[in-house]
């Protein structure tokens, strides 16, 4: 399942503010990768490895939390899907990643999903996007911090890595992970986390929550609700005892803890949170728009990789800054187009616009003009965005 980072923001789902901890945004670029192992996690999920080499290790640096987005084309047309990351790095001797690894689960009619499971094999080269988002740690420090981790389903794969990560750099820190599944058989990274709980076995506490399947303890069976939450919040997890929660599921679950989570005194900056996909179609290329003689249109002027580009869009078509860009600019970086995974950011140098979502803008950037392209409408005559700054 596709999978677009978001944390706590103001109105809107998103992604974590920046800190010391956070990685810096980098320019989104593809660059073509070799698929090292294909390892089954379930009947309908696989985590796929893939080689860095050498010459491509700076633009594959990372940390926890972070994702990739995939790009080939399916049935003629180009498919791109984001997927988190699922392994803490892994560094060379020179401090450079040697591989990255994400985990794909099935969607029921995903055209990319599905063909993941049969069509990807050690040797497939596949577009790779360089690491993006900031669902990482604020903390400053992991010494006797306690991270909570609430997953759905595949929401589990950012917090595989991030887990990890809590518990192998500090002796004194602890991790909890509140998982949630239908059943034992659509665990994810079952033998994983086993192995994790024996490495850590005072440190790392797991609760598996079954929705389908009875557990011995009533509140660890069925689909969490506001009453199971608070049970388990109240006796499992110590909301006062925790520094940093990190959110991974639905927008049915996240909303749920974050609303939870807000009503027992947790403050919005120690919450960080993902997003599944919101069921959309993803884009897969620029909408065709037709622009008619004597017709009203805005002029967008896109800045990207140095290059200024102008487009005409017109006014009727309501067409999103992100579409009118890759009409004239096919490399335009973006990934999910739904708003919440913040690869098609860019500032606004001149005019306006409104967006109809965001999940992946901190206040701050808002304030210095940047903006989803994906969700941005033009609202002036003319308009430029630059997408290097």
């Amino acid at each position: 399942m596709s999978l677009f980072t978001s944390a706590e923001r103001p109105g809107a789902a998103s992604v974590p503010a920046p800190s010391s901890g956070s990685a810096p945004r980098k320019r989104a670029r593809f660059h073509t990768l070799t698929v090292e192992d294909v390892r089954p996690l379930t009947d309908d999920a696989v985590e796929v490895t893939f080689t860095v080499p050498a010459d491509l290790a700076d633009e594959y640096d990372h940390l926890p939390g972070q994702y990739v987005a995939l790009r080939t084309t399916l049935e003629g047309a180009e498919v791109r899907r984001s997927y988190s990351l699922c392994r803490a790095p892994e560094h060379r001797a020179d401090g450079k990643p040697t591989r990255l690894s994400v985990a794909v689960k099935r969607d029921e009619g995903g055209l990319f999903s599905t063909w993941a499971q049969t069509g990807l094999h050690p040797g497939f080269q596949i577009d790779v996007m360089s690491p993006q988002g900031t669902f990482t740690s604020a903390l400053p420090d992991l010494d006797h911090r306690h991270v909570v981790g609430i997953a759905a389903g595949s929401g589990i794969t950012p917090l595989m890595a991030l887990a990890h990560t809590v518990l192998s750099r500090s002796e004194t820190s602890r991790f909890t992970l509140l998982y949630t599944n239908r059943s034992t058989l659509d665990v994810m990274f079952l033998e994983d986390l086993a192995d994790l709980k024996d490495r850590y076995p005072t440190r790392l506490t797991l609760h598996h929550v079954l929705s389908r399947e009875q557990r011995t303890a009533p509140v660890l069976s069925g689909r969490i609700d506001e009453e199971k939450l608070r049970t388990i919040l109240r006796v499992l997890i110590d909301p006062a005892d925790v520094d940093e929660w990190f959110l991974c599921g639905p927008l049915s679950l996240v909303d749920l803890c974050r609303e939870v989570l807000a009503d027992v005194g947790v403050a919005r900056e120690h919450i960080r949170f993902e997003l599944f996909t919101t069921g959309e179609e993803p884009l897969r290329t620029a909408r065709p728009v037709e622009v008619h003689k004597g017709e009203k249109t805005v002029r967008i002027e896109v800045n990207l990789d140095g290059v200024s580009s102008t487009v005409e869009s017109p006014v009727d078509a309501h067409e999103s800054v992100l579409n009118a860009a890759l009409r004239v600019r096919p490399d335009a970086p973006f990934a999910c187009a739904g708003g919440v995974c913040g690869t098609c950011r860019a500032r606004v140098v001149e005019g306006s616009v409104t967006m109809t979502e965001n999940y992946a803008l901190e206040p701050d950037e808002l304030a210095r003009g940047y903006v989803l392209t994906c969700q941005s409408h033009p609202t002036s005559d003319r308009l430029v965005v630059d997408y290097d700054v």
